[in-house]
C-alpha cells in the first residue's frame, strides 16, 4: 500500500514540474504580448468616422462583458460625430432654402 502511495506521490511531482516546465517554456499560448495595464485596443480616427471603423472597434474584455470606460468613449466619440454632422447637414439645407428663395435662385 505504502509502495502504492509513494508512486503516486512520485508521479504527481513529476507530472507538477513537467507541466510548469512547459508553461514556461511555452508561455499561456497567445500571439501577442498582453497589453499593459490601463491601455485599450479601442481605436478610432481622430474625425470622419465611417461604418468600416465601427465593425473594426474591440473592446477589451473585462469580468462582466467589456470595459465600459471604452464603451462609453465610443459612444462619446460617435454622438459628437453624428451632433457635427447634422448640424452641417441643417446649415447646408438651410443655405439651399435660402438659396432657392432669392430672386437670384428663382431665375
Amino acid at each position: 500500500m505504502t509502495t502504492a502511495l509513494i508512486y503516486l506521490v512520485v508521479m504527481l511531482l513529476v507530472a507538477a514540474v513537467v507541466f510548469l516546465l512547459a508553461a514556461v517554456v511555452f508561455g499561456r499560448g497567445e500571439e501577442l504580448a498582453p497589453l499593459p495595464p490601463g491601455s485599450s485596443p479601442t481605436r478610432l480616427p481622430a474625425e470622419d468616422i465611417t461604418g468600416e471603423d465601427l465593425t473594426e472597434v474591440r473592446f477589451q474584455l473585462v469580468l462582466r462583458g467589456y470595459k465600459m470606460s471604452e464603451v462609453d468613449w465610443v459612444m462619446r466619440r460617435l454622438g459628437v460625430e453624428l451632433d457635427e454632422l447634422r448640424t452641417r447637414v441643417a446649415e447646408l439645407e438651410q443655405r439651399e432654402r435660402e438659396r432657392e428663395s432669392s430672386p437670384e435662385g428663382a431665375q
